[in-house]
């Protein structure tokens, strides 16, 4: 039976759906005119770093979309086109060019959803922690970050949906044609993370290294003048940023396994299709399966919050499992592919685990690192980057597991390519509670403002000591969507190889779909590839430390040209420091974000132009298959190590301001102490590691996918 009918049903309904959950939250009670002054201000500042921040990225992305558009036209061989696409070099050059730039605007419009709704909800979140209590908060601060999840996912399933019938929907070679809107996805989305990354986490650092560690001050008090800059941050990295990278995920994951689909269905005799658009379909019902999942959470004033959010996405899970067994058995009449759709859901429950063992406090690796700050900075460093290089244990065998798994499943089918197309099913069973995923993250950013903003407006005692619960478990979100990122991206960077090799056999029957790297250009290739993801983290990390060095500089400054504010008669100039943080963190974007863009295409070329010598070419396909390949591996450990490290180390600070840590006579440790201050430092180091360059590799790795997909034909 043909479903296909219901993905542009599940998307519509997502859209309302949001709509729903849009108009319950912000009709509930917006708190005092002081909350409402710095919610205010929040979102000011908020929405003129993301106009002054997408004004640049799209004048990069007109500029990248005509060149590629150039690049392709001119130099892919015509008789290929002619053949293989069916169009002409000036066809494939604007349908590249127009995909391009219909992925990037609907990147850009994910991220900027993602940001408004969240500062439309802090404060909503804030006043219900007031005047509702606990249970009331998790309602509000859920649903206000459930709009971006749905809107995000029906962004990326419609916006295939759409490009692929409106490029001819042929199942023969139209997949091929549409991977310039993965490419675009991918480059707003890393320049969206890069930016938000870098300004969230320079004005966190430089809050907490003046604030808290030389003028001892609570976090978020209303005298630090990078305070509003910091709550701005979380929007716009946490929000901004992760929206567009999820949508991006979403997009070419889709994309790549519409590919391995339609290599499946020409194996099968050209028979069946809805080979191609079962993966569209299998997200589809995953919306469905959300939408109960969200509406079910219901928190409980005597429990941890975690446990209602847990039991929200344990239903949107069983449900997955309930649609996963109804498509494969109505659409594809085959049981194993159900099976390896399992494998993905299931994949995703074990990262949820995984990234709650290591970044929360209950558990022993943030322990571990709160009784290492007792003996000062330097073993919590040590002891947090430990944790860190562990957690890619836990990685590697979740993908590798599920990798191994998924193709086994797969290749019962008895099909052709059936193996591969496994692991795509695979993939898009974890991307079925996306929805849910991105709820959970931006619950976290939600919940972080709804703290500060009640600490600035000098509402303290039990209804703080409500939103420190919830951004210490905002804080574990944030952690687990990093992890369900960076697994998805590990299925996916298979899915997006495999779909690189099939679509250079497709452009070259006689190449040999094998990447030898015995050849000596090979083996090169996936060095300069793991080079990259290390030369980008470390470029991605330069640029947090430089924007930090100049907002530390101007609140020192505000300090003592204003000895009013320390004795809070005068108020520090918030906007000062946002306008600051906004300029330095734009520019420091640049370089880094356009490093994973510019080198496989340098490097591709150089090994294709490079002329024979002693009867020996170069095989520039080999090349770029061993730097795809390589690169991936290396981002996806890297990213783990960040993400997870940073996450501990963040949890273990706030396990000690919540005096969970005892001295050897039992007494709570406090703020302020050795052990306290050793805490914030090493927080501070694991920002711009969870925030600015652990997520931003995830889009690197699928960046390095969609770019060297988009141009295979220029390689080959």
């Amino acid at each position: 039976m043909n479903l296909v009918w219901m993905v542009p049903l599940s998307g519509g309904l997502a859209v309302l759906f949001a709509l729903f959950l849009i108009r319950d939250v912000l009709r509930r009670d917006a708190g005092t005119p002081a909350m409402q002054d710095i919610a205010g201000r929040i979102l000011e500042g908020a929405v003129a770093f993301i106009k002054r921040q997408y004004r640049t990225i799209a004048i990069l992305s007109i500029l990248a979309a005509i060149v590629v558009a150039i690049v392709v036209g001119m130099l892919t061989d015509p008789r290929i086109l002619e053949e293989q696409y069916k169009v002409t070099s000036f066809g494939i050059a604007w349908r590249t060019g127009v995909a391009f730039l219909l992925g990037a605007a609907c990147s850009a419009v994910s991220g900027i959803i993602g940001m408004y709704i969240s500062v439309r909800s802090n404060l909503r979140c804030a006043a219900a922690a007031a005047k509702g209590g606990l249970r009331e908060a998790i309602t509000v601060a859920i649903r206000g970050g459930a709009v971006s999840g749905f809107l995000v996912v029906a962004l990326s399933l419609l916006g295939v949906y759409a490009i692929y019938y409106a490029y001819g929907g042929n199942p023969g070679y139209t997949p091929h044609l549409i991977v310039g809107f993965g490419f675009g996805a991918s480059f707003v989305a890393l320049f969206a993370q890069l930016g938000g990354g870098i300004y969230t986490k320079a004005a966190d650092m430089g809050a907490d290294l003046v604030g808290k560690v030389e003028a001892g001050i609570p976090e978020d008090d209303p005298r630090n003048a990078a305070v509003i800059a910091d709550l701005v941050g979380d929007n716009v990295g946490d929000c901004a940023g992760r929206g567009a990278d999820l949508f991006e995920s979403t997009a070419a994951e889709n994309i790549g396994a519409m590919i391995l689909g339609l290599g499946v269905y020409i194996a099968t005799g050209l028979t069946n299709p809805l080979w191609v658009l079962f993966p569209l379909v299998v997200r589809a019902f995953g919306i469905i399966a959300c939408i109960f999942g969200i509406l079910s959470v219901r928190g409980r004033e005597d429990e941890n919050p975690m446990n209602a959010l847990n039991r929200g996405y344990f239903l949107s899970i069983a449900l997955s499992l309930v649609f996963m067994l109804l498509v494969s058995k109505v659409m594809m009449d085959n049981y194993w592919l159900f099976a390896a759709g399992a494998i993905g859901i299931l994949a995703s429950v074990v990262v949820v685990f995984i990234t709650q063992y290591y970044t929360e406090s209950r558990y022993g690796p943030v322990k571990g690192i709160a009784e290492a700050s007792k003996t000062g900075p330097a073993t919590n460093i040590v002891a947090g980057t430990a944790v860190g290089f562990e957690t890619t244990l836990a990685t590697a065998l979740t993908i590798g597991i599920s990798l191994l798994l998924a193709y086994f499943l797969g290749s019962k089918t008895g099909l052709e390519g059936g193996a591969v197309f496994g692991i795509a099913t695979a993939t898009m069973g974890m991307l079925m509670t996306c929805p849910f995923i991105l709820a959970m993250d931006t619950f976290g950013p939600i919940t972080d403002n709804a703290s500060g903003i009640i600490e600035m407006a000098g509402v303290g005692g039990k209804v703080r000591a409500i939103t420190d619960r919830l951004d210490a478990v905002g804080n574990t979100t944030k952690a687990l969507t990093k992890g369900y990122a960076m697994v998805s991206a590990g299925l996916a960077a298979f899915l997006l190889f495999q779909a690189y090799l099939d679509t250079v056999t497709f452009l070259n029957p006689a190449w040999p779909k094998t990447i030898d790297i015995s050849r000596v250009e090979v083996f090169v290739g996936a060095l300069l590839g793991a080079m990259l993801v290390f030369l980008f983290a470390s470029a991605a990390i330069k640029a947090v430390g430089k924007t930090a060095s100049k907002i530390i500089e101007e609140v020192r400054q505000q300090f003592r040209d204003n000895p009013g504010i320390m004795a809070g008669t005068s108020r520090p100039d918030y906007a000062r420091v946002v306008d600051v943080t906004a300029r330095a963190g734009l520019h420091e974007m640049i370089v880094p974000g356009l490093m994973p863009v510019l080198a496989p295409i340098m490097v591709g070329l150089i090994f294709r132009l490079v002329p024979e010598f002693s009867g020996y070419r170069f095989d520039s396909p080999m090349v770029i298959g061993a730097f795809l390949m390589v690169g991936t591996i290396a981002g996806i450990l890297v990213a783990s190590y960040m993400n997870n490290g940073g996450g501990a180390w963040d949890n273990a600070k706030k396990m000690i301001e919540s005096g969970e840590l005892k001295d050897e006579a039992g007494n709570p440790i406090k703020k302020g102490t050795l052990a306290h201050a050793a805490a914030v430092v090493g927080d501070t180091v694991g920002d711009p590691f969870k925030d600015t360059a652990g997520p931003s590799l995830h889009v690197l790795v699928k960046l390095l996918s969609t770019i060297t997909l988009v141009l295979v034909p220029i390689f080959v």
